[in-house]
């Protein structure tokens, strides 16, 4: 899929502490990408693209792995923790790279406080029940204090959850090919494409986008390039290695989903994988009420790491205020910026609001998606001195593209939301790009 440079050159400027490995790496990414939306998801793309769920995932799958390429090369080549912000920033300038940052710590707090009020809906219920308040607060604050403790235990935890959200998939798959063995379930649907009210080529890019956001979360892990101990190495061998990983589990639930229920009854569930387990039998409800919980604090644990160190690499590129670059003596981790996205995090999941935001992440990652691709392009110019990843360019320019044909089938509804959120941004860029040039103007 690429090319490598042969300098061996390494950086060994003082950052955040270098403590990743690949396998943690590699878990730290499946975690994000195999989050609590693949348990709804099913649903949505088969309400969209007909009984064949497998081609919208598979298809996400491709489309995602073209800016992966962009994000692998970056991440190698600049590995410091900021993400699509910093490589904005030396692509186009302080007021793209505030823009891109913009964009992700909007969508990543927003993330955050959406799954902590998911944490304290039906599957909590399920034991207990609670105020929302309160049980935001206690799980935003022990997100908080484990991301804070430090990145090495933050991923072993998420070790232990990604094994758990994997088990459970597992679980349907499993269930899924016994009800087949059996004898029950129809393998004709398939191959069924479209919908009465969509074609078969604009069900399956309707249920593309949706499918696209499943795998969305693999960005987030380049904001933790800083703190792996070999980026170049490790770094497009855990990224690749987790989204295909992630791909085939999806593929094979869309399959097992599509041949036990029927595609009426999984579009119409909120819980389409449970219907599998009603069909199949043997297991108990609670039990993917507890898998679905451990998803949710996981994916709300990755996602407060990344929203965490990308405000930590704004701020030392200057875009947010200085003070979010201090971390904690000894752990060297940001607890500045930590505190700053768990409180906004907490106060989004108190206003209601969570939802509306929340339906322009696609857009907004596709935005930074953008940058990303034809960053990649402008900054080959940029010669390194240490060894890096090195995409094919046409993998870049055709992941700018299918960001664009993403971009086209979101509803104008959501583009609405959108465009307020990118007009915020787009002030805020302005006045610290001002501000930026006044500090550095001499005197």
């Amino acid at each position: 899929m690429a090319e490598q440079l042969t300098d061996k050159s390494d950086d060994q400027s003082v950052g955040l502490k270098k403590a990743l490995t690949t396998p943690l790496l590699y878990f730290f990414i499946l975690g994000d990408v195999l989050g609590a939306g693949v348990y709804v998801l099913v649903g949505q793309v088969a309400a969209e693209s007909g009984g064949a769920v497998w081609v919208p995932l598979v298809l996400a799958l491709l489309l995602s792995l073209l800016t992966a390429a962009s994000y692998a090369e970056l991440a190698t080549k600049y590995p410091k923790a900021g993400g699509a912000s910093h490589y904005a920033t030396l692509a186009y300038g302080p007021f793209a790279g505030f823009l891109a940052g913009f964009c992700m710590l909007a969508a990543g707090i927003v993330s955050v406080a959406a799954l902590a009020r998911g944490f304290a809906g039906e599957y909590l219920t399920a034991f207990v029940t609670l105020p929302v308040v309160l049980v935001a607060a206690l799980f935003l604050g022990a997100l908080a204090l484990l991301n804070a403790r430090g990145i090495s235990e933050s991923t072993r935890a998420n070790v232990a959850a990604t094994v758990i959200e994997v088990g459970g998939l597992l679980i349907v798959i499993g269930l899924g090919v016994w009800l087949f063995l059996r004898g029950d379930g129809d393998a004709g649907r398939l191959v069924q494409l479209g919908t009465a009210e969509k074609g078969a080529a604009a069900g399956v890019l309707s249920g593309t986008v949706l499918a696209y956001y499943s795998f969305v979360g693999f960005e987030t892990s380049v904001n933790v390039a800083e703190e792996t101990r070999d980026p170049r190495r490790s770094y497009p061998r855990a990224l690749f290695g987790a989204l295909v990983t992630a791909g085939a589990v999806y593929a094979l639930v869309g399959i097992v989903a599509s041949v036990a229920v029927p595609t009426e009854t999984l579009a119409d569930s909120s819980g389409p994988l449970l219907e599998v387990v009603r069909e199949a039998g043997g297991v108990p409800p609670k039990l993917f009420s507890a898998i679905a919980l451990v998803a949710v604090a996981n994916g709300a644990l990755l996602t407060g790491i990344m929203s965490s160190r990308l405000a930590y690499g704004m701020a030392r590129d200057g875009l947010l205020p200085h003070f979010l670059t201090r971390v904690l003596p000894g752990r060297r981790t940001p607890w500045a910026t930590i505190a700053a996205t768990t409180a906004l995090s907490f106060l989004l999941a108190l206003t209601g609001d969570v939802e509306t935001l929340a339906s322009t992440l696609v857009l907004l990652l596709l935005v930074v998606f953008f940058l990303v691709d034809t960053a990649v392009l402008v900054l080959r110019r940029d010669r390194v001195e240490r060894s890096h990843f090195r995409a094919y360019t046409v993998l870049p320019v055709l992941g700018a593209a299918s960001c664009v044909l993403l971009a086209t089938q979101i509803e104008a509804e959501v583009w609405t939301r959108g465009l307020i959120v990118l007009a915020v941004g787009v002030v805020l860029g302005a006045v610290a790009a001002v501000r930026r040039r006044g500090t550095s103007a001499p005197s």
